[in-house]
């Protein structure tokens, strides 16, 4: 075992996944990437953990004195990184959200401050950082046996999205798997049964969503729904049950119905099946790593390696 943890992939049973998620981030430049408010141990050590690693050229956006101690007490190397000074944690999300609209950085991450800071300075108008697709989230999850990497969406913006901010959704995912390297998703759109059923919205919306993709509304994956999650997951489940899809058994995307069934699933996965989570805003013009203080080292490393890809693809 490595004397210093930050140098070495952590071994575990989302290993394998981690790792190539890093060996073709690493095949890349690293992107530039304002860190907003890196003012805690997990919040600094994991932008530094990811320079490290090749994925991100930091530029830490805070009180700089504060910062360079806080790396000396955590014994984090700073070399590489560029230090920008701010104020406080809103300063230092406009100063970051600044440097992506002038196309000084390619990616956000989030530090120690609040979602609702950074995520305020990303969506304010004068940012210059919206587009004409709604703002979402999707996690990119290794999941201990499991074959592929699941993308779940969304889990953590959109509280009850219509059938319009649905196709959106669904469209930023897809373009996020095609950043990843897979070149037609399959979509499995989530409900609790597989038939559609007017008195349950999302059964409804699952239908619309696949006749939109049809009609060329969503395009580059293949979507099904209502599906079950035993019916998405498992072929046989669904063999049982008489559905004839492309999409059961295999999905690359779980598109959930709303952000509690969205957030209950990565989180049963993460905690339940030790799977890793990297979590990225998607439908601006560059990609935001929200991380957590409960994230593991694997689950920001994913985050970053995810973020540099998207930025490729972008």
């Amino acid at each position: 075992m490595a004397d210093n943890p930050r140098q070495s992939i952590p071994a575990g049973p989302d290993s394998e996944h981690l790792a190539s998620l890093l060996s073709r981030a690493r095949a890349l430049p690293p992107a530039a990437t304002a860190v907003a408010w890196p003012m805690s141990a997990d919040a600094l050590g994991g932008p530094v953990d990811a320079a490290a690693e090749g994925l991100v050229e930091p530029w830490l956006v805070g009180p700089e004195k504060d910062i360079r101690l806080l790396a000396e007490r955590e014994s984090l190397d700073l070399r590489g990184c560029r230090l920008l000074d701010a104020a406080d944690p809103l300063q230092a999300a406009m100063h970051c959200a600044r440097l992506a609209r002038d196309g000084e950085v390619s990616a956000i991450m989030k530090g120690s401050l609040h979602t609702d800071e950074l995520m305020a300075a990303v969506v304010a108008r004068e940012s210059g950082l919206r587009t004409a697709r709604r703002i979402s989230h999707a996690f990119v999850m290794g999941v201990p046996g499991h074959p592929r990497l699941l993308l779940i969406t969304d889990a953590a913006v959109n509280i009850a999205p219509d059938l319009e901010a649905k196709r959106d959704i669904v469209q930023n995912a897809i373009d996020l798997a095609h950043a990843l390297g897979v070149p037609l998703p399959k979509v499995a759109l989530l409900a609790a049964v597989e038939t559609v059923t007017p008195k349950m919205p999302a059964t409804v919306d699952a239908a619309a969503l696949c006749k939109m993709a049809d009609r060329g509304q969503i395009r580059g994956g293949v979507l099904d729904g209502p599906l079950a999650f035993d019916n998405a997951l498992s072929a046989d489940a669904a063999r049982i049950k008489g559905i004839v899809s492309m999409v059961a058994g295999e999905p690359d995307i779980l598109v959930a119905p709303d952000i509690e069934a969205g957030n209950m699933l990565y989180k049963q996965l993460v905690f339940f099946n030790g799977a890793f989570a990297a979590g990225l805003v998607l439908g601006a013009r560059v990609p935001v790593i929200l991380t957590s203080r409960a994230d593991s080292r694997s689950s920001r490393l994913a985050s970053c390696a995810v973020a540099r890809l998207a930025v490729t693809g972008a």
